[in-house]
């Protein structure tokens, strides 16, 4: 495949509306080389829209997209499947048609002359057609084939199956193969990691960080956008910001430039304010010198004024908070021995656990493992085959279906709420959606016409009315755009009950878990921390690679020596829990001192900032004295279970 030698597509002023609805304006960047553009945007802000204006779907109402004449765009949508009764493997191999057209040529020739033919055309097409399928790939097109379809994470029995035959899931995943394995040399890729597990997303950012052409990616998952791309381009409040480097570094560069913008406003509010009042005085005078000097002063504000940059808009976003409304006992939720197969399928055997109160524990493991079926069990849906599941004193259980069946699809969202909680009124309802952004007639909308993420919303509405203790969430990011992704971490990190999740959003994990759960056809495994630590507790192989492995039973020797690792561990853990609270601990009594010294008590812009950093310090050293309590606890069992 060729690379973009130049710049591939350049977008220039471009907008578009629909009806009287504005979407975005101004929109410029342009993308070059091997650049792999992060489009990022709360829902609705007009990324999808922006794909179509650049195939040609869609025209823009101002403003132009100029491709270079060797650009190639490949979007998904264009990857749909010709056949569905063509096997999966077919269905992809048959984006090298044209490959496969030379080879066949050239088999003819070979055919040919294995008979007996020896014209010198003949063996010079022979020549001709085996360059050309070299410089085609066509020497090992079929190992790229097998190499994506496994990366993605089909099975080796799958790849014989029609196309009519996989779900929708893995009809995208397909259609998303055969973008990868064509000639474009612009990707668009549209949340590329939906339907995907942290094994393929794995492959998928290796594959797009060693990928010669460029691509323009839309998803909400930052630690993806953090692995893969180098720029950033983010729609909000109809406009576009771009800045070099992935979500966390645009982020980071969006606020200190937003909060230069608000500086200078306020700034130059203060200097129009003061110029104002001379001009007033000025006036009262009445004298013709001092009627100039105002004339002159007015000029002088009007160009102010009309160099003044307002801050920006602030977004609408979730605004919830979480909150139990009884305190459970210690032990939350006991797995015992839990073992669960469908026919010849064993998902998992010996899985126990215990959750205790305040935790947050998050469940990993590939897609099919038996994740969700766990979670069934865990509340009661499901019998397991073997093994039990014991709930503790005073617990009450909350359950988010990543499929979203707990929703009656022919109720409206507002109906939903009342049903559910029908003692309060229509006020205290529609007050309470208003915080997830349903707002005037969105309330009565059915929710067999909600999108993914409004149905998301309102799940999340119906817990937090809810009260429970006890969280169990499968998915929960799912179909939430950034914005609400954040509002959710913050609401759960401010949660007093206990958490136990599904998710494959490992920016997710990292901010909010305890520990998490590794799940295998043998039992589970604890790791202390999110998925960094996860990662870093599995040196020798990925935890994609480990996850498809069962590891064998160890002999006492084994077990002693796993023990003492262990051991080591959680020592080291602990001391470094220990002295990153004495260094918040520091920070805190630095940033008191400063507080109280004269120079800060008469700099208001500097006492707000010392507050702030004030407020954040403290909560991270709650965070951190709770991990160091839950680490003194593991520390304890541990002690106990030596072999």
């Amino acid at each position: 495949m060729a690379t973009v030698a130049q710049t591939a597509v350049s977008v220039q002023a471009l907008e578009k509306s629909f009806g009287e609805r504005p979407l975005f304006a101004g929109v410029t960047f342009a993308v070059s080389g091997q650049d792999r553009v992060g489009l990022i945007g709360e829902n609705g802000s007009g990324k999808t829209t922006l794909f179509r204006l650049l195939i040609g779907e869609e025209t823009a109402d101002s403003g132009q997209i100029v491709c270079a004449k060797n650009t190639r765009i490949g979007y998904m949508e264009q990857h749909a499947f010709p056949d569905p009764k063509l096997s999966l493997w077919d269905a992809v191999e048959s984006v090298f048609a044209p490959v496969k057209a030379v080879e066949e040529r050239l088999n003819e020739v070979n055919r040919r002359l294995s008979a007996g033919e020896t014209d010198a055309e003949l063996l010079h097409r022979q020549q001709q057609l085996r360059e050309q399928l070299e410089e085609m790939g066509g020497l090992y097109y079929q190992s790229r084939v097998k190499a994506t379809l496994l990366g993605l994470g089909f099975s080796e029995e799958s790849l014989s199956r029609p196309i009519s035959s996989l779900s929708g899931g893995q009809r995208s995943k397909a259609a998303m193969a055969r973008l990868l394995l064509s000639d474009a040399n612009l990707l668009l890729l549209d949340e590329p990691t939906n339907h995907l597990d942290i094994q393929s997303v794995e492959w998928l950012e290796e594959f797009l960080r060693g990928y010669g052409g460029a691509a323009i990616i839309i998803s909400h998952d930052r630690y993806f956008l953090d692995r893969v791309t180098t720029r950033t381009v983010e729609l909000s409040n109809g406009q576009g910001y771009v800045s070099d480097g992935g979500y966390s570094v645009h982020k980071e560069k969006r606020k200190a430039a937003a909060a230069a913008i608000e500086k200078q406003y306020e700034t130059t509010m203060k200097e129009i304010a003061r110029i104002e009042e001379n001009i007033a005085l000025l006036k009262q005078w009445n004298r013709e010198k001092s009627i100039r000097t105002a004339e002159s002063k007015e000029k002088a504000v009007q160009r102010l004024k009309e160099g003044l940059q307002a801050p920006e808009k602030v977004q609408d976003t979730l605004k919830f908070s979480f909150t139990a409304k009884e305190v459970s006992g210690s032990e939350v939720l006991t797995a015992d021995r839990l073992c669960m197969a469908f026919g010849e399928n064993r998902l998992f055997d010996r899985v126990s656990f215990l959750l205790r109160r305040g935790e947050r524990t998050f469940l990993l493991g590939p897609n099919g493992c038996g994740k969700s079926t766990l979670f069934n069990i865990l509340t009661g849906r499901i019998t397991p085959l073997a093994g039990t599941v014991r709930l503790g004193a005073k617990v009450s259980v909350g359950y988010y279906d990543q499929v979203q069946a707990n929703l009656n699809p022919n109720k409206t969202a507002i109906e939903e709420l009342s049903d559910a909680y029908p003692k309060m009124s229509e006020t205290e309802l529609r007050n309470a959606m208003a915080a997830f952004l349903f707002r005037g007639d969105e309330v009565f909308q059915r929710i067999e016409s909600l999108s993914g993420g409004e149905k998301a919303r309102l799940l999340l509405l119906k817990l937090m009315l809810a009260g429970h203790n006890l969280l169990l969430l499968d998915e929960p990011t799912n179909h939430l755009d950034i914005p609400s992704r954040e509002a959710l971490e913050e609401a759960l990190l401010g949660y007093t009950g206990t958490l136990f999740m599904v998710s494959h959003d490992r920016y997710f994990i990292n901010r909010l878990a305890h520990r998490t759960l590794h799940l295998t056809n043998d039992g589970c495994e604890s790791v202390l921390g999110g998925y960094d630590e996860y990662i870093r507790r599995l040196p020798a192989e990925k935890p994609a690679e480990a996850e498809k492995k069962t590891a064998p039973r160890p002999n006492t020797y084994q077990q002693q020596k796993e023990w003492a690792s262990a051991c080591r561990r959680m020592q080291t853990q602990i001391t470094r829990t220990e002295e990153a609270i004495a260094a918040l601990e520091t920070r805190a009594e630095e940033i008191r001192a400063e507080l109280e010294s004269e120079a800060v008590v008469t700099d208001h812009q500097r006492l707000s900032q010392l507050s702030g950093e004030l407020d954040a310090v403290m909560q991270e050293t709650d965070e951190k004295m709770q991990l160091w309590t839950d680490l003194q606890q593991e520390w304890e069992d541990l002690s106990q279970k030596k072999p």
